[in-house]
């Protein structure tokens, strides 16, 4: 789908960007570009839109070359995402998310049902199509950043650190949410970051640059597995957990399968009772075909107790789940950094399939670091 020819880029004065990089990605990979400042990442990227001319060789996409073509056309059929945003003050959220329709010449309803059929897929009211970029918080603007990239229905999407200037919890957010945007979409993403996590999360394959060349690439368990030189390994951090646990990789391997739950249509002395039963201090809400709805706990339980409430009234709907298929590092990740006691662990129908606590992870994080030093020990010895 994206092939890179022997493509290098000098500057005035001889500075080599980047040197001699031939690459090849599947359609609907996630291609993550990274390296140290100055390494040409940004560079590389940019010369896909023709943003910055390659001095030497070709880019094709999709097996055509796009030296040979109109760059403002290819700019057109290629989504484009930075950090900065972009969104214009002056127009509308439909207006910002519909430009390149606009300019492609769709009809106003198809650019409107388009601007709807987007804000579905990131969980946005359709209310939200006649407000302006400063209504709405950094998280949701970058929300409509990706939508507009996505607009014209490009098959290849290029992103130059998309999330870098959000907070970590919405960072954190926005990224499993665009990387399960991608899956169901199946576009094809090369994404440039300086955030090693951030690539480790969303990506298929790792392409690693030093000084313009390529250093390694490869997926990230290949690569944080067998790094290809003391470069990389310095890079990635030797800190990182669950290398020394390479058979570990998704939640479900190490969820409980039997979460405590409760059902949304039943009282608040029935869960005080199962609480009580279990000698837990919350418990997940489901509906009748399991699917998960929130959380209840003995907090909201003590301020409502004195109403003849059922659990679905007071119960908590902002809980974050992962899918089964989600990285064990991941939810480490999650819930060490929130502070969080437990993650529920749904399907892709949001059904409730299990529940991975701080418990669960104390065996792999002490593996991790005692595996470390054990062979630290085998290497000195």
């Amino acid at each position: 789908m994206l092939k890179f020819d022997q493509v290098s880029k000098v500057y005035k004065g001889g500075k080599k960007a980047v040197h001699n990089l031939s690459l090849e990605f599947k359609k609907g990979e996630f291609i993550v570009f990274i390296g140290p400042s100055g390494c040409g990442k940004t560079t590389t990227m940019k010369m896909i839109n023709r943003l910055i001319e390659p001095t030497e060789g070709n880019i094709y996409i999709n097996g055509k070359n796009v030296l040979e073509q109109d760059p403002v056309q290819l700019r057109r059929e290629i989504g484009y995402v930075i950090q900065q945003i972009g969104l214009f003050p002056h127009m509308t959220i439909q207006e910002n998310i519909t430009l390149v329709p606009k300019l492609l010449k769709w009809p106003s309803e198809k650019r409107r049902e388009r601007a709807l059929e987007l804000l579905k897929l990131v969980n946005m009211t359709p209310d939200y199509l006649e407000r302006y970029p400063h209504e709405l918080s950094g998280g949701q603007q970058q929300r409509i950043g990706v939508l507009r990239a996505l607009a014209a229905d490009p098959s290849l999407i290029l992103m130059d650190e998309p999330f870098g200037a959000l907070d970590p919890i919405t960072r954190d957010s926005l990224q499993e949410e665009f990387k399960k945007l991608q899956q169901s979409l199946g576009k094809t993403i090369v994404f440039v970051t300086h955030d090693m996590d951030e690539a480790i999360k969303l990506a298929d394959r790792i392409v690693i640059l030093k000084d313009g060349q390529l250093v390694q690439v490869g997926t990230p368990d290949d690569i944080l597995q067998h790094p290809a030189n003391e470069f990389v390994e310095e890079f990635i951090g030797k800190e990182r957990l669950l290398q020394a646990r390479p058979n570990i990789q998704t939640v479900e391997q190490i969820m409980n399968p039997k979460p405590i739950t409760i059902r949304e249509e039943k009282s608040l002395s029935e869960a005080i009772q199962l609480m009580k039963h279990h000698r837990v201090d919350s418990l997940l809400v489901v509906n009748k075909h399991k699917i998960l709805k929130g959380y209840v706990d003995v907090e909201i339980i003590d301020q409502h107790q004195k109403k003849a409430v059922l659990v679905g009234d007071v119960m908590e709907t902002d809980i974050l789940a992962v899918q089964k298929e989600a990285l064990v590092r991941d939810s480490i990740r999650n819930i060490l950094k929130r502070g969080m006691k437990y993650v529920p662990v749904v399907d892709q129908q949001k059904v409730l399939v299990g529940i991975v606590t701080r418990a669960s992870l104390v065996d792999i994080v002490y593996d991790s670091i005692w595996g470390i030093e054990e062979n630290a020990e085998q290497i000195v010895g």
